[in-house]
Formats: structure tokens, C-alpha cells, sequence
């Protein structure tokens, strides 16, 4: 006899092994979703990933306003250092225009001066010098001895090169004497190896 069959009127035995339906064990499925602690990190996570976006959203956009606060206050401080290289300029050039006109006017008075003095040779007879003769010979005399018109220029193009550098510059000068300063020392040391 099978087990769970009884004859009579009395109650099958609850066995644990009986089958509970025609088909079999009937499956009990589980609820889809997530479970509570589940959803309680997620939203943990998105409550840190929203206030941390906006954290570093606020700190991205001070660091931003102080970037373009600092380069317009750098970009001001250009245009200030810009009109007093011009202003320098400007002040440079019409010392520079005053000294030439100076000098012109000079060499002009002396010119004019020698001109006067030798006017008396002046169509005097055959071989005398004209009027332009004279003039073209007391210019010549003038423009070449007078040293002033090569002073200005000289201060022009000394002005003109004082932020570039040169020769003179101490920078250079520095940097020979630290070299033929190497030379020596190594040179010293040779001498005393060598001994």
C-alpha cells in the first residue's frame, strides 16, 4: 500500500511530503523589487551624490568668479603699466624733439651767423662764391662740427634700447664675470692635481 492512501471515512495523514496539488508542490514566488534596506542605501546614495554635485557645483563656481575677478584686476593692472610706458614715451620724445629743435635752431643761428660774416665776399668780382656757395659751405661747416644733433640721437637710441639690453647690461656683464671666474677655479685645480 502507498503511504498516504487510508481507507474509510477518516482524514488523510498531513504529511509533509504530500502533494498539495494535482501538478505538484505549488512554487512560491518571491516579490520582485528591491528589499527595504535596498532602497533605504539607494537613497542614502542619492541624497550624497546630489549634495556632493552641489557642493562641488558651488565650489567650481567661486574658484571660477575669483579666476575672472584675479584676471581682470591683472588685466587693469596692464592697461596702468601700458599708459605709463606711453606717458614715458611721450615725455621721452618731446625732450627729445625739444633737444633737436634746439640744436636746429643753433645751427641754425650759426649758419646764419657765417653766412652774415662772409657776405662780404659775396659777388665781388670774378672766382667770388655766390650766395648759395657760401650758404652750402658755412652749412657743411656747421652740420659736421656741431655734436649736439649726435647727442639727441644718441639719447634716442639709447632710450630705445634701454629695455632691450645690451653690451652694457648688467645682466651680461654678470654673466662673463662668473664665467672667467669658472675658468679660474678649474684652472687652479688642474694646476694643484697635476702637482
Amino acid at each position: 500500500m502507498t503511504a498516504g492512501m487510508t481507507f474509510g471515512n477518516s482524514a488523510p495523514d498531513a504529511s509533509p511530503y504530500a502533494d498539495e496539488g494535482p501538478y505538484g508542490t505549488p512554487v512560491v514566488h518571491k516579490k520582485a523589487g528591491l528589499t527595504r534596506r535596498g532602497k533605504v542605501a539607494i537613497a542614502v546614495a542619492g541624497v550624497a551624490i546630489v549634495g556632493g554635485g552641489t557642493i562641488w557645483f558651488q565650489v567650481h563656481s567661486a574658484a571660477v568668479a575669483k579666476d575672472e575677478k584675479e584676471a581682470a584686476a591683472l588685466q587693469i593692472q596692464m592697461k596702468k603699466l601700458e599708459l605709463e610706458e606711453m606717458r614715458i614715451r611721450n615725455e621721452q620724445a618731446s625732450t627729445d624733439k625739444k633737444a633737436a629743435t634746439d640744436s636746429a635752431n643753433k645751427l641754425q643761428a650759426a649758419v646764419d651767423k657765417c653766412v652774415k660774416d662772409s657776405s662780404g665776399q659775396i659777388g665781388k668780382g670774378y672766382g667770388s662764391p655766390s650766395r648759395s656757395a657760401v650758404v652750402a659751405d658755412c652749412k657743411q661747416q656747421y652740420e659736421t662740427t656741431d655734436g649736439s644733433g649726435m647727442q639727441a640721437a644718441g639719447s634716442a637710441q639709447g632710450a630705445g634700447n634701454a629695455g632691450s639690453g645690451g653690451i652694457n647690461s648688467p645682466a651680461l656683464l654678470g654673466l662673463v664675470a662668473g664665467g672667467g671666474l669658472a675658468i679660474a677655479v678649474f684652472a687652479r685645480k688642474g694646476k694643484k692635481a697635476d702637482a
